[in-house]
């Protein structure tokens, strides 16, 4: 079973920059493919991005290609979610979530894609 857990989410004004991280429990981590959600309220779950099982591929949602970044640290177990230019259209809970495939050929945008998920960390922009 695998675990994760977010950490660095927070309230901020508009313009400013956060760092999400995700620290994950599973000995495959560093041939896992990682993604990052996010929902809003009464929003249904959307993409944000994903990065391949060895960091050398990504894919982003169209609406935050550009100010987000993620990166991983297979030393550490850790995916990180670089979010820059916040928008409060960007406030909502966000998730990393696990490919349950081991070293899967493609990055996954659907949810169902995706086997483990953390509890989620809220990030607010005020505007």
């Amino acid at each position: 079973q695998v675990q994760l857990v977010e950490s660095g989410g927070g309230l901020l004004q508009a313009g400013g920059s956060l760092r999400l991280s995700c620290t994950s429990s599973g000995r495959t981590f560093s041939r896992s493919n990682m993604g990052w959600f996010r929902q809003a309220p009464g929003k249904e779950r959307e993409f944000v991005g994903a990065i391949g099982w060895s960091g050398g591929v990504t894919k982003y949602a169209d609406s935050v290609k550009g100010r987000f970044t993620i990166s991983r640290d297979n030393a550490k177990n850790e995916v990180y979610l670089q979010m820059n230019s916040l928008k409060p259209e960007d406030t909502a809970h966000y998730y990393c979530a696990a490919d349950g495939r081991l070293s899967g050929p493609t990055l996954t945008t659907q949810p169902n894609g995706y086997s483990y998920w953390g509890q989620g960390a809220l990030v607010t922009v005020s505007s």
